[in-house]
C-alpha cells in the first residue's frame, strides 16, 4: 500500500509510540516520520533512540512497568501505539505482560488518550493456545478494560529481514541441509509482509473514534511452515531435504533449536511452543475496512530479501561498526545474514592521496600484498568456470560504477572516499569489499571492509576456514595502500624540493613527512 501524504489534521495528530527501538516499532517510526506524523517515543534508554529520531520527533524516558514514568508522557497524546512484550523476559512473561499492559492503559485513560492500536497474534482463542499466543491476547483485552478503545490487530509470521520469526526460519534453512521436520512443521500459517503490516498500522489512525475493533490480518497465501522454508530454500537457490519425525514435540523442538541457532534459543523456545497453533485469517473483516491488499508469500519474501541488499548497500560501515560498540570475535562481526570483518589505518595524509592507491587498485597496480595469492585465486575460479583474473580494469587510473576489475565489479565509488566491489568469482554466497577514507588535511582513516551473505552451510564453512587467510591478505593489503600513499607523498615532497633547490624555505626547515600508523586490531 502506497500512504497518502497526510492531511493538515492528520499532522496535527499527537502520538505515543512504544517499542520504537524493536523491529516493527522502528520500522512503523520511519513511516510515520516519512508520512509527516508528530512521533514521540517512550524508551526505557531515551540516549541510544534519541540520535537515531527525525527531527521533530520527540523521545522521553519511561518504562511500561513502571507507572510513575508513563503520565507525562501520555500528557498531549491523541494516538498510543502499543507494541512492547515481556517475551525476551528470563521470568515470568505472562506476568509481566499484565502488569505492563495494566499500567498503559491506566495512563491511557487518565491522560485522556482517544485510541490505543496494539499488534497482537492471531489463533483461535476458543483452542488451546500456547502461553505466547494466549499472552498476546489477553494483553488486548486488558487494554480493552481500561476504558481507552482499541484496535487490535493480530498477524502471522512477520516476513521481513530483522522479524524474529523470519530470522529463525532463515536459521534453520540456512544450516540444515537435511532438516527433521515434526508435525509442528505441517502447521498452516498465514504471513504477512512487514510492509502490509506497516501499512495497516498507520491507517488505523484513520479510524473513526471511539471503535473497539479486532482485524485479523495476513498475506494473500495460507502456507505451512514447511512450506515457507521450501520457498526460502527455492529463492536463495539452497537444495533442502524434510524428514518426517512426528515424535519430535514442541518442547523437544525448542532444545534442538538452541543447538541450531543459539542467538534465538531464548525466545525461540517460546515461538516454538506456539507452532502447534495455526495462525490464520478467519475473519476478513480487514479486507473490507481497509483498502490494503497484502502480498503473497512469494513476494514477500522476495522483497525481504532484495530489500536486505539495498539497506546493506546504503550501510556506511564506519558507523555502523562503531555504533555496534567493541565487539571483537573470532571470524568476523554479524549484522543480520552477513559477516563483517573491518579493519582501519590511519595515514598522515589528506583523503585525497589516501584514496589514491585504492583508486587503483587490481589489473596491472595488483592488490598491494600477495599478488601470487590472488592470481592463484584467479586461476582456481577459472578452473570452476568463474571469470578469474583476466579481465584486468579498463582504465589504470580512472573508475566508474558498473565496470570490470579483475574478478569484482564496481559497484560503488564515490571519488577521494568510496569504492565498493562486489565478486564476481564463484563463492558460495555474495561478497564484497569496500573501502571508505575519512579526514582532513593532515589524517586520513582507511577503512577496509569485507562482507559476506553465506548462503547455506556451505557458505559458512568457506567463510570460517578462510578467515585465517583473509586476515592474513586483507591485513597485508591495507598495509600496501598506506605504504603507497606514504611514498606518493614523499615522492611530492622530492618534487617540491628540487623546484625549490637553492631556496631556503622561510621556516628553515624541511618538509615533513607523512607518517602512517596501522590498527591492526579487529574492528568493531
Amino acid at each position: 500500500m502506497n500512504l497518502e501524504t497526510p492531511t493538515p489534521s492528520d499532522q496535527a495528530v499527537r502520538i505515543l509510540l512504544t517499542g520504537a527501538t524493536g523491529y516493527i516499532g522502528g520500522r512503523l517510526l520511519k513511516a510515520m516520520e516519512n508520512a509527516g506524523y508528530r512521533v514521540r517515543c517512550l524508551a526505557r534508554h531515551p540516549q541510544f533512540l534519541a540520535p537515531k529520531v527525525a527531527t521533530g520527533t520527540e523521545v522521553v524516558a519511561g518504562d511500561v512497568l513502571d507507572p510513575s514514568t508513563l503520565a507525562a508522557a501520555m500528557q498531549g497524546i491523541h494516538i498510543a501505539y502499543y507494541l512492547v512484550h515481556a517475551m525476551g523476559s528470563a521470568g515470568n512473561f505472562e506476568e509481566e505482560d499484565r502488569r505492563a499492559a495494566d499500567n498503559f492503559g491506566a495512563a491511557a485513560r487518565a491522560a485522556g488518550v482517544q485510541r490505543i492500536i496494539y499488534l497482537g497474534g492471531l489463533g483461535d482463542s476458543s483452542g488451546d493456545l500456547s502461553l505466547h499466543l494466549r499472552s498476546r491476547q489477553e494483553v488486548g483485552q486488558i487494554l480493552r478494560a481500561s476504558g481507552v478503545p482499541v484496535t487490535e490487530f493480530r498477524a502471522s509470521i512477520v516476513i521481513g529481514s530483522g522479524s524474529l520469526s523470519f530470522e529463525m526460519i532463515r536459521a534453520l534453512t540456512e544450516r540444515l541441509p537435511v532438516m527433521i521436520a515434526p508435525r509442528w512443521v505441517g502447521t498452516l500459517a498465514q504471513p504477512i509482509a512487514i510492509e502490509d503490516l506497516i501499512a495497516y498500522l498507520i491507517a488505523a489512525v484513520e479510524l473513526p473514534a471511539g471503535l473497539n475493533d479486532v482485524f485479523e490480518i495476513g498475506g494473500a497465501d495460507q502456507v505451512s511452515y514447511g512450506d515457507i522454508m521450501r520457498e526460502y530454500a527455492r529463492q536463495r537457490g539452497l537444495r533442502r531435504a524434510f524428514i518426517p519425525v512426528p515424535i519430535l514435540t514442541p518442547r523437544l523442538s525448542s532444545l534442538w533449536l538452541g543447538l541450531v541457532t543459539p542467538l534465538y534459543a531464548r525466545v525461540g523456545r517460546k515461538l516454538i511452543d506456539s507452532l502447534r497453533n495455526q495462525t490464520t485469517v478467519q475473519n476478513n473483516s480487514a479486507l473490507r475496512v481497509f483498502k490494503i491488499r497484502p502480498m503473497g508469500i512469494n513476494a514477500a519474501i522476495a522483497r525481504a530479501l532484495r530489500n536486505e541488499d539495498r539497506e546493506y548497500a546504503e550501510t556506511r560501515w564506519s558507523d555502523a561498526l562503531s555504533s555496534a560498540g567493541a565487539q571483537q570475535t573470532w571470524g568476523g562481526a554479524r549484522f543480520g545474514a552477513r559477516i563483517v570483518d573491518s579493519r582501519i589505518a590511519q595515514v598522515n595524509c589528506p583523503p585525497t592521496r589516501a584514496f589514491a592507491p585504492i583508486r587503483r587498485i587490481g589489473g596491472k597496480t595488483g592488490w598491494y600484498y600477495g599478488d601470487w595469492l590472488w592470481q592463484l585465486r584467479g586461476f582456481l575460479d577459472l578452473l570452476v568456470g568463474g571469470v578469474g583474473m583476466r579481465r584486468g580494469r579498463l582504465n589504470p587510473e580512472g573508475i566508474s560504477v558498473g565496470e570490470p576489475l579483475d574478478f569484482w565489479r564496481v559497484e560503488a565509488f564515490e571519488p577521494d572516499h568510496l569504492l565498493r566491489l562486489s565478486a564476481e568469482m564463484k563463492v558460495p554466497g555474495k561478497a564484497w569489499l569496500e573501502f571508505e577514507v575519512q579526514g582532513d588535511a593532515s589524517l586520513s582513516t582507511i577503512r577496509q571492509t569485507a562482507i559476506f551473505d553465506p548462503v547455506g552451510l556451505l557458505g559458512l564453512l568457506y567463510w570460517y576456514i578462510l578467515f585465517p587467510l583473509h586476515q592474513f591478505v586483507f591485513a597485508g593489503m591495507l598495509r600496501g595502500i598506506v605504504a603507497a600513499a606514504v611514498r606518493e607523498g614523499e615522492q611530492r615532497g622530492k618534487t617540491a624540493t628540487g623546484q625549490n633547490h637553492g631556496k631556503q624555505s622561510e621556516s628553515g626547515d624541511d618538509p615533513p613527512l607523512p607518517m602512517a600508523q596501522l590498527n591492526r586490531k579487529f574492528h568493531p
